[in-house]
Order: structure tokens, then sequence, then C-alpha cells
């Protein structure tokens, strides 16, 4: 994957007055390496599926490619929308973020973009492609997810892999048999293609087959045990992480739309060290950080021609979330977690 490898010339300028004093009125990555510096860490929230050794090796990429010694702690996502929630209501109340990094998908980002939680960065000065930053400035995309539905291979027979979307309203599966998780955004990002009344009466009959609910890791490791037949949504980076392992669980290919959420960085309103967030995010775009991202998570950008993800995108329906779709898809999320039982 190749991003705006123009950010690695060092004298590139920008205004930058939320980060630097204002006597200063321009600064290179020289001066973001020596204002990380002097911040010394970063707290960096990210997926799960990413797991320590992957977000280690980001840690040493980016130490490694700035000549710093940054100390880097990693918060897994147990559930990000619930972790979204949390920094919405810490910063309510008033308080710091716990996180100075968040990397989750364009959904959760949109929640915090329309409460205006992110810090910006010009991110486009220091050469990253435009195409890859949304939000205001406020994150830049990574890699793209692909979303469907997910079984396990030893468990359900051929002849009952879903084929469609509509397959999963089968009474077959009610009962438990589905597992939905807390990703609902998901979901919700049928009414960009669908239109949402038809979304709406979707999830609607969804919930009639009382699934069983609980996070992506929680539903993955059901699927293995045999305890649910089908994920009614699980990304690629689980099932990424089952052929790492050599565990039966796949996607049900041929069913579209297939949902791809972006995986987005963005430094979080009133973060304790900014410059290294901003840093980090940037890092995060550069050939080397995609090389481990694709090593651990098993994603690449599908607006990269010529990665594994634009490959994969090439002649199938793709549903992507623009900002424009951003507030109806944030609305819907938690509209859809009422309708299916999430508290």
């Amino acid at each position: 994957m190749r991003y705006g490898t123009g950010f690695l010339a060092m004298t590139i300028a920008f205004i930058l007055p939320a980060v630097w004093p204002q006597s200063s009125q321009t600064a290179t990555i020289d001066d973001l390496v020596a204002a990380a510096k002097k911040e010394g860490r970063i707290e960096f929230y990210g997926p799960s599926s990413l797991t320590p050794a992957g977000a280690q090796k980001l840690g040493e990429g980016l130490n490694k490619k700035y000549g710093l010694s940054i100390r880097l702690g990693y918060h897994p996502g147990g559930s990000m929308a619930r972790d979204t929630g949390k920094v919405v209501s810490l910063t309510a109340a008033g308080q710091p973020p716990e996180w100075d990094l968040m990397v989750v998908t364009d959904a959760q980002h949109a929640t915090l973009w329309l409460r205006k939680l992110h810090q910006p960065f010009d991110y486009a000065r220091l050469g990253v492609d435009p195409k890859s930053i949304q939000y205001d400035n406020g994150t830049v995309i990574l890699a793209n997810q692909f979303v469907l539905p997910a079984y396990n291979s030893k468990v359900l027979a051929i002849k009952d892999v879903p084929k469609s979307w509509e397959d999963l309203l089968d009474p077959k599966w009610k009962g438990g048999k589905l597992g939905q998780t807390t990703s609902v955004h998901q979901l919700a990002r049928l009414a960009t293609a669908w239109g949402e009344e038809k979304a709406t009466r979707y999830v609607k009959s969804l919930a009639g087959q009382q699934p069983f609910l609980g996070t992506q890791a929680e539903i993955y490791t059901r699927l293995q045990l045999g305890e649910i037949l089908v994920a009614i949504m699980l990304t690629d980076s689980f099932v990424h992480r089952a052929k790492v392992t050599g565990a039966p669980i796949v996607h049900a290919e041929g069913i579209e739309p297939v949902i791809s959420p972006a995986y987005n960085a963005g430094v979080l309103k009133s973060a304790r060290n900014v410059n290294t967030g901003h840093l980090f995010a940037l890092f995060l775009t550069t050939p080397e950080a995609q090389e481990i991202w694709e090593k651990y998570q098993g994603q690449t950008s599908a607006f990269v021609r010529g990665t594994p993800a634009y490959k994969y995108a090439q002649g199938k329906k793709v549903v992507y979330m623009t900002p424009d779709q951003a507030e109806m898809v944030d609305r819907l999320t938690r509209e859809y977690g009422k309708i299916l039982g999430f508290k």
C-alpha cells in the first residue's frame, strides 16, 4: 500500500497553532518529531485483532523511523461502539480521554466528529493523500474492512450457507443460532444502499430471530465452539485471524452488498500527547506501517490500485460510507442497537 510518500520530505511547512506556540508560524516534520520526543509516550487504542505483538511492532517501527524512544501503551478494543461512547461521556464530564489516538472505524469516528471531539491536523501538508483524510482533518484512513456473514465450515453444511442477507431471516435460524456483534454500525450502513425504510425493516426482522448478542471476539469464539451457526456480520480481521491460526471460520462469499468500514486514525480532543498522536497517525500511512498492519490485520486500502483490498472489491457491490452519510449512520446505529436489545 502506498499513501502519500511525499510526507517523508523534511522541509514541508504548515500552520499548526493548535499544536505549537502561536509564535511559531510554520513547522516541519522535524518539529513534530521534536515535540513528540518531549512527550515521550502515547496511549493507543486499536482493534483487539491487531494483538499486542502487532501493536509492539508498530511502536518499534515508529521509533525506528523517527529516531525516538516513545513508550506505546496499547489498549485493545473490546467494543469500539462502547468505548467511543466512553470518550463522549468523559468529555461531557469535563475529563480528558484515556487515549491519545484511536484507530476505530469511520462510523465511530463519525460519532466523535459530530460532537467535535477530534484534534484536527493538516495531514495533507505533510503529504498524506487528501482522499485518505476525513472529518475536517480529524482522521486519516488506514485500511478497509470487508464485512459479511461468517460461519464455521466444519459445523455448517454447504447447503445451509446463506447466499443473501435475506437468507438470514429464514425461520431455521431463530432462537440463538445467529450471532450479532456490538458493531451495529455495520447494519446501519445497509441503509446507504437499501434506503432507511428497507434497512430498518430488515433489522427488526433480524431482532425477531433472537440472535445471540456479543462483541466481535465473543461471536468469533462462539462460532468456533459451534454455539452459534452464523455470525450476521463479522469483519475480515477475524477471518484473517482464523486463516492464520487454522480455525475454520470463513465468510459467506457471494453476498452483496459487501459492507466496507474504513479504519481511521484520529487524535482525540484534549489528548495528553497530541504531538505523538499526530506523528503516529502520519506513521500509520507509511509503507512500513502498512506492511505491519497487513501482516497482523490482513487488511489494505480498497482505494489504492493493486492492493489486495482493491483487487477484492473489483466487480462487487461494496458499500463505503461517506461523511455526508455519517449523521444517518450514527443515528441508525443507536436506533438499531435498541431494536436488537443492546443496552
